[in-house]
């Protein structure tokens, strides 16, 4: 499913761009050789008729400059120019730095050119105003093949990215991986999947209730749920390779690996916090109103999720009947649905809040204290167990963190193939094309367009979305219906096609059979369950 889908990726980028690339240039959006009228202005009088270099400011009224490219501005533009007299074209050759104030498609053509903010043209000047101030005209350089050269970009930036990322991990999964495997030698691991064996049996059958990958599992999703993200990661790797110890066709997910990728791809998390931060950063009034809506969002798709799993692995079974299958689960599958969105139900509709021990600030000081003694206090147990059961800590723990490095160097290929994919589709446009196409579908669900963006980004990029989510709260402000709305989306859902790349990639798997599947499924049922709850409460 993966190679359709980075295939999907590359060929929507670069065939967005190319077309847009073919329009830009049948249309001349960017006025290729054509000149532009503008005013010539000088600190004091010049003469413009003795070749030299020369600083002036070029002036170009609103009307003239929206008439010329085709688009709306309000104010005059004005830009600091430098002039060079080059005498073989008799004109002045003009080198005009954009700055904050320059007209967006200027600063546009300006990245384009490769030479960073700067544009460069050609200046006729034609006759005098008065002492300071000259009519002329300007022609800009030739700007061609934008979005390709944007795909280009963003191929290389993401390759880097992605190796970043990796050997980001080294420090962090050797730590965590030698702090697994004194727990490991300790039997502290055996004990802690003992104590959720009744949840594990039910989401993991084929995994022995004592094996290594159940405490790991469970160290991975604990992470996840307090917001550790750099404790999450290590131990969702070490899941990974203690599941594909027990898998008997290696390269190929089992069921296991299928279910616990779409629980880590729900996102179910109790504090958002890097929602939270960019709200409290855009002046929220209540940055933290989001943490009932996006633990319903995330809780929608995680349910949504492991159902999907449940249901799609039973399809690889030979000579599988759904409907008899159905039949004879349709009773425990109802009732484990209604239980866990009565709870939910119950938490969002403030009947929990009534009480002052749950109120939505208790909750989150809660969290954020667990949050913070999370990592010491698994340390300080892991290792004082240890010691109790006279195990040899320190050779124990290097001999864990000895696999950090392997692990982090073995998944590099993955990321940089899956990451560039996603840059590539972001660059070329492909993004804006399926925001049109799904324009009509979203607007009979009632989600603005302006959310829309978010809700495609958020499974491919964390960076792309937290930077659509920045933007869009700068434009709406944090506490409006689509602040808020964006806000939840952002703690509602994770990055799914990261987190496969990255899961799968560690243990080298090519077959990801149901897993794509489940993981979009469960990303489109935490979108749609922001939208439901943040309509209901803040619509």
């Amino acid at each position: 499913m993966l190679n359709y889908i980075w295939l999907a990726l590359l060929a929507l980028g670069i065939g967005t761009a190319i077309t847009l690339d073919i329009a830009d240039s049948i249309n001349n959006k960017y006025r290729n050789g054509d000149e532009i009228e503008v005013l010539l202005m000088f600190n004091e009088p010049v003469d413009v008729t003795s070749p030299k270099s020369l600083t002036g400011k070029i002036k170009i009224p609103s009307t003239i400059f929206s008439k010329f490219y085709g688009i709306s501005i309000n104010k005059n533009v004005e830009q600091d120019s430098k002039l060079t007299f080059d005498p073989h074209k008799n004109v002045y050759s003009v080198y005009l730095l954009t700055n904050e104030e320059s007209p967006v498609i200027w600063k546009e053509m300006a990245k384009m050119n490769g030479k960073g903010n700067d544009l460069n043209g050609e200046l006729k000047i034609k006759d005098k105003i008065d002492s300071v101030t000259y009519n002329a005209s300007l022609t800009l350089e030739s700007i061609s093949f934008v979005k390709m050269k944007d795909v280009t970009n963003a191929a290389i930036d993401y390759a880097k990215t992605a190796v970043t990322i990796a050997l980001g991990l080294i420090g962090i999964m050797a730590l965590w991986l030698g702090v697994m495997k004194v727990g490991e030698e300790a039997g502290l691991i055996r004990k802690l999947a003992n104590a959720v064996r009744p949840i594990t049996k039910f989401l993991f059958p084929n995994v022995p209730h004592d094996h290594p990958a159940i405490g790991s599992m469970l160290m991975n999703i604990s992470a996840n749920m307090l917001g550790l993200g750099n404790a999450a990661t290590p131990f969702g790797l070490k899941a990974m390779e203690d599941l594909d110890k027990l898998n008997p066709n290696k390269g190929e997910a089992t069921n296991a690996m299928c279910t616990f990728l779409v629980i880590n791809t729900a996102g179910l998390t109790l504090i958002p916090a890097t929602a939270i931060a960019v709200r409290a950063a855009a002046g929220s009034s209540d940055p933290a109103i989001i943490i009932g809506t996006s633990f319903f969002g995330a809780s929608c798709a995680t349910i949504t999720g492991i159902i999907a799993a449940k249901i799609l692995e039973k399809f690889y079974i030979p000579n599988f009947s759904f409907s008899a299958w159905f039949k004879k689960s349709i009773k425990s599958i109802s009732i484990f649905a209604f239980l866990v969105f009565l709870v939910i139900a119950l938490f969002i509709s403030g009947i929990f809040s009534k009480l002052n021990f749950f109120s939505a600030t208790s909750i989150k000081n809660v969290v954020q204290f667990f949050s913070v003694i999370a990592i010491p206090a698994i340390i300080i147990l892991f290792v004082g167990y240890a010691a109790v059961k006279k195990v040899k800590i320190y050779e124990s723990f290097v001999e864990g963190a000895k696999e950090g490095f392997n692990v982090a160097v073995r998944i590099i290929p993955f990321l940089v193939a899956m990451l560039v994919a996603i840059g590539i589709f972001r660059a070329g446009g492909a993004m804006d094309f399926l925001v049109v196409v799904l324009s009509p579908l979203t607007n009979l669900i009632g989600m603005p367009a302006e959310a829309l963006p978010m809700a495609l980004m958020r499974p491919l990029s964390g960076s792309g979305s937290l930077g659509i989510m920045a933007e869009i709260i700068s434009v709406h402000g944090p506490d409006s219906f689509i602040g808020i709305l964006v806000s939840t989306i952002m703690g509602s859902t994770e990055t799914t096609f990261y987190v496969l790349a990255l899961y799968f990639g560690s243990v080298n798997i090519k077959k990801t059979r149901h897993a794509v599947a489940a993981g979009v499924l469960a990303d489109i049922a935490g979108i749609l369950g922001a939208l439901f709850i943040v309509k209901l409460l803040f619509g």
